[in-house]
């Protein structure tokens, strides 16, 4: 099904003089559009469906309301500056010069010209491959020259790389490069804090402002775990590092405007306080289970009203795990934000017309919403749990993993969540469904994630959980192409991978992580045979927003 609505974004500012044409160049006469589509993008077009964001606001106060249109505002900002993070170019000249709707739709959706669901392939006929760094970094610089400088904060979370006029690199912070969005930003979040009906949260939004402008964002990660009280929730900032993919270093711009589901948050609750005894029974030697969580942990659910920049870019977020902040998640736990009505749209439009086609008639009856919410809110309880910094002391797993630390930690979290829902069924504590019904969609759930392809974090860990399950046995495929879950197999394949995550975080190895990958981070001919069989069926590969104030009546 074609989307064929266009997401609302700001227009894009004036991106310097470091513009790092990783596009052909536009024609100086706009009487003709000159970008065509390239031919992997042909048939691709039509890979989202659209899902519109009305969620009721009738419960909220007018405050609350106008606060919700003061952070789409500023989220609207967050968009712009990722798109100048993702794409070298200028963003509306780049979408000027596509005359096909549609196509320009797409590259919208992606923000730029490579399709982030097929491992960055370019949109676009002319186009060079999108560089690693994105346009953090000088489009031309090697990792042999980045690791050679001596740049002050160049692996910072919050800096940008760059090359002056005699090719030296140099440093310069995201409260600089982008001041006069930022400022914009600042002076919204105090305009909205004015109208924050929680007072922790209207601390929070003026903390923020301030980290927009002194690049220090650790002091408003604490603030923000401490709100527990208020209807209206926002997540902004740099936030991400996905977007790197040469090393893994630069957080990407996003923001989340979200309404909490008391009723589904109060059923949560429970599950942060078996964290410790959790992290304490993980399947692996002590001295990679010896750091404890944090106590404070929070569980939500909410109804997302908005998305922007990276968490709107390509597949769409449903389910966050934050702060990111190793020394916040030690000290406060972290946050688990569970995006239900996101979730019950990939479910409905995505998950259930996979398992229809893949999985056993016999087991299609374990396909259910209370697994797939569990299993994925697992996930981001499990980035919690195992080990964050070396087990010799000598630094963070993120530092140590470079450009692999975000895919390894996105296979613990899943491998780890399906843990954490076997422990707790046994136990009695989680009381819905039956064990099969949350390996069996999870199962199901690796088709629709593998799908998001290699460039993706999320992507890159399904193919090797796949990969890794089927040499262990832990499903079945018959004659007809139909998977079953064994449910022994699968199960001693989730503790020996884990086991196996734990050990390569905790040793910072390296060259063991990039060989996990080599082996078993891509989609073999089997694989492949079925995922062309999910595409021929025109099951959307993932959903779009229609999103705005008007759409929430506001």
């Amino acid at each position: 099904m074609a989307f064929t609505t266009k997401l609302k974004i700001t227009a894009a500012a004036v991106t310097g003089a470091f513009l790092l044409g990783a596009c052909s160049p536009a024609p100086e006469s706009t009487s003709m559009p000159e970008y065509q589509a390239s031919a992997s993008a042909e048939e691709r077009l039509d890979i989202y469906v659209p899902v519109r964001l009305n969620v009721d606001l009738s419960h909220l106060s007018d405050d609350q309301k106008e606060l919700i249109s003061l952070l789409i505002d500023a989220a609207e900002i967050m968009d712009d500056l990722f798109w100048q993070q993702a794409y070298a170019g200028d963003k509306e000249t780049l979408l000027s010069s596509i005359a096909d709707p549609r196509l320009r739709e797409f590259v919208d959706v992606n923000y730029g010209p490579w399709d982030r669901l097929n491992n960055m392939q370019p949109i676009l006929q002319g186009v060079e491959p999108k560089p690693l760094g994105a346009n953090y970094y000088p489009a031309d610089m090697t990792r042999d020259e980045f690791d050679a400088a001596d740049l002050p904060g160049k692996d910072d979370l919050y800096t940008l790389v760059r090359r002056n006029e005699a090719g030296e690199l140099y440093t310069i912070p995201y409260s600089e490069a982008y001041r006069e969005e930022l400022n914009q930003a600042a002076a919204i979040l105090r305009a909205a804090a004015t109208v924050a009906d929680d007072e922790t949260m209207a601390r929070y939004l003026e903390m923020r402002a301030d980290a927009f402008l002194s690049n220090e964002y650790q002091a408003s990660d604490y603030v923000w775990m401490d709100i527990t009280e208020s209807d209206v929730d926002v997540i902004i900032g740099p936030i991400e590092t996905y977007e790197d993919r040469l090393f893994g270093y630069k957080a990407g711009f996003e923001a989340y405007v979200l309404v909490k589901d008391t009723e589904w948050s109060q059923r949560l609750e429970v599950y942060a306080q078996h964290l410790p005894s959790l992290q304490r029974g993980l399947p692996v030697a002590d001295e990679y289970k010896a750091e404890a969580p944090g106590t404070d942990a929070q569980l939500n659910a909410y109804d997302i009203v908005y998305y922007a920049g990276h968490s709107n870019a390509g597949s769409k977020t449903i389910a966050v795990n934050l702060p990111n902040d190793e020394e916040v998640q030690l000290a406060k736990g972290t946050r688990r934000s569970q995006l239900k009505n996101a979730m019950q749209a990939k479910f409905d439009k995505i998950l259930v017309p996979i398992a229809d086609l893949l999985i056993v008639p016999e087991q299609r009856q374990h396909i259910t919403f209370d697994a797939f919410f569990a299993n994925t809110m697992f996930h981001e309880v499990a980035h919690g749990l195992g080990i964050k910094n070396l087990v010799n002391g000598e630094g963070t797993v993120r530092a140590a993993l470079r450009e692999y630390a975000s895919p390894i930690e996105e296979g613990k979290a899943d491998i780890l969540g399906l843990y954490m829902v076997t422990q707790l069924l046994e136990e009695g504590v989680l009381t819905e469904g039956q064990l099969e019904d949350y390996y069996v969609t999870f199962l199901a759930g690796i088709f629709r994630s593998v799908r998001f392809g290699a460039s993706s974090a999320h992507g890159q860990a399904n193919m090797i959980r796949f990969n890794y399950f089927a040499e262990h046995g832990a499903f079945v495929r018959n004659e007809q192409g139909e998977y079953a879950v064994d449910m022994e197999n699968m199960r001693a394949a989730m503790n020996s991978l884990s086991d196996l995550i734990l050990r390569l975080q905790g040793d910072g190895d390296y060259t063991g992580v990039a060989q996990l990958f080599t082996e078993m981070g891509s989609v073999d001919a089997g694989l492949q045979g079925d995922l062309d069989r999910i595409d021929s069926a025109d099951i959307p590969v993932d959903i779009v927003f229609e999103q705005g104030k008007s759409v929430l009546g506001l």
